[in-house]
């Protein structure tokens, strides 16, 4: 789902911890070369002498320009390469060094992108990017930045595939600095990883205050406190369809709840980059899934699929809230997708571009059903069988299958070579599958079926 976007700054409170630790981290420095100096005698001295030279050299250049590149010291207390995005004035003073910089760590995901002090910042190492837009010219008729990248989860940007170079950069101009640093949705408090374009009246507010059941967002604290009192909802509003246990989904037709469908993709883009955000969310339908104690049911995580999809896709957006992730819910959501799929007769496949995230689960997922399959299937099975077995669109499946080497072409058809040994060294590398779907719980009519 995909956006209007317009940017602002407030301080992210990340950079802000991280400032304090490498000021820290620079005083003790400091002494160590003192301590140098005096059991080397005059080296440490010069070595000192010429750093607050380049020290001197590079103030007169300050503030940094944008697109200067420099290392800056990093929360793990090392030094990492950036590039400046944005700067601003911390303070009312005039002086050139009272500027703060949100900068992108080049070997990392935009996610990680932070205002940082002057002090994280190690002047001795400037670069100013003067030949950046000629080098990105030539480089983008060559190839885009995310087929430059390889895929890792922490070091990739995927999920740009259908946007050209043009369409890209004009995307990362727009959204290139997160205009809100942190949320506060229901006991967690959460940094967020991207730019979502909320209405302009919230963009000065360095942290948002979410009502977690009916996701209405205030600037405050204090109204926050004074809504809960008033609101009267315990779960996501809609149809509880799924309950095992303690975990429970939720069916909210977006026509029929706008205003939470709305609030739930403005949340949602603050983790997702590859997404555009659509106001008119009369045409999906969103799944939440949620955590149920005796104060009410909390949201981990969601997906969203349209009512009615003629590419097949059975998923449009997913997401597992950051204090909730690595704990299995990524993969109970893309099963759960397929669940329906199945009660529906189809097959399914996601809406392209997925994420970085996406990209892995969904590679995971395939890969384990398809495979547990084939470790039981004795005999000859073919692309369709599995497919219908399974609800996973065909092509998703020979990709897969391609990927792992499973599958041959001979004689004009794919032929899938599963040896035992194989499947399982792919099995224990796919590792363990997550929460499992309990069907016999879910009790849900599909959307054409309803009224």
């Amino acid at each position: 789902m995909g956006s209007m976007e317009a940017s602002t700054a407030p301080e992210n409170g990340t950079a802000a911890a991280a400032a304090a630790a490498a000021g820290g981290g620079g005083a003790s420095t400091a002494c160590n070369g003192s301590g140098a100096a005096a059991t080397n005698g005059g080296g440490g001295v010069e070595r000192r002498l010429r750093s607050s030279a380049a020290s001197a050299s590079w103030a007169s250049h300050l503030p940094l320009e944008v697109g200067t590149r420099v290392m800056c010291r990093w929360r793990d207390g090392k030094l990492h390469p950036v590039k400046v995005i944005e700067r601003r004035k911390s303070s009312i003073s005039s002086s050139p060094a009272d500027y703060e910089y949100y900068v992108h760590y080049t070997e990392f995901n935009r996610r990680l992108d932070e205002w940082v002090k002057l002090e994280q910042l190690d002047l001795e190492t400037v670069e100013t990017d003067v030949d950046e837009k000629v080098e990105d010219k030539a480089t983008s008729l060559k190839m885009t930045r995310h087929q430059k990248r390889k895929i890792d989860e922490t070091h990739v940007e995927q999920g740009h595939e259908e946007l050209d170079a043009a369409s890209l950069r004009e995307h990362e101009e727009f959204t290139k600095v997160k205009n809100i640093a942190k949320i506060e949705l229901g006991r967690y408090e959460i940094d967020t990883w991207y730019f979502s374009p909320f209405p302009p009246e919230y963009n000065d507010s360095p942290k948002l205050f979410f009502c977690e059941f009916c996701l209405n967002f205030m600037k405050r604290k204090e109204q926050l406190q004074r809504h809960m009192k008033k609101c009267d909802l315990k779960h996501p509003p809609g149809d509880e369809i799924y309950r095992n246990g303690t975990l429970s989904m939720f069916e909210v037709d977006g026509k029929k709840n706008k205003v939470y469908g709305q609030n739930l993709c403005y949340l949602a883009k603050l983790f997702l980059d590859h997404k555009t955000l659509y106001y008119d969310v009369d045409l999906f339908l969103f799944y939440v899934l949620c955590e149920c104690d005796d104060r009410g049911c909390h949201m981990v995580g969601y997906f969203s699929k349209e009512k009615h999809s003629e590419e097949s896709y059975n998923l449009a957006c997913i997401l597992t809230l950051p204090p909730y992730q690595r704990k299995g819910y990524g993969k109970f959501l893309i099963a759960f997708s397929y669940e329906l799929s199945k009660k529906e007769g189809k097959v399914g496949t996601p809406e392209r571009p997925l994420s970085d995230l996406g990209l892995l689960s969904y590679r995971g997922y395939w890969t384990r059903v398809l495979l547990e399959i084939l470790k039981k299937h004795k005999s000859n099975i073919s692309i369709k069988e599995l497919s219908d077995m399974t609800a996973i669109k065909a092509d998703d499946i020979l990709s897969t299958l391609q990927s792992l080497d499973l599958i041959q072409y001979r004689k004009g058809q794919h032929v899938i070579c599963a040896d035992p040994k194989v499947l399982d060294r792919h099995l224990k590398a796919a590792g363990r599958g997550g929460l499992e779907v309990d069907v016999g719980k879910l009790i849900w009519t599909p959307y054409k079926e309803q009224g």
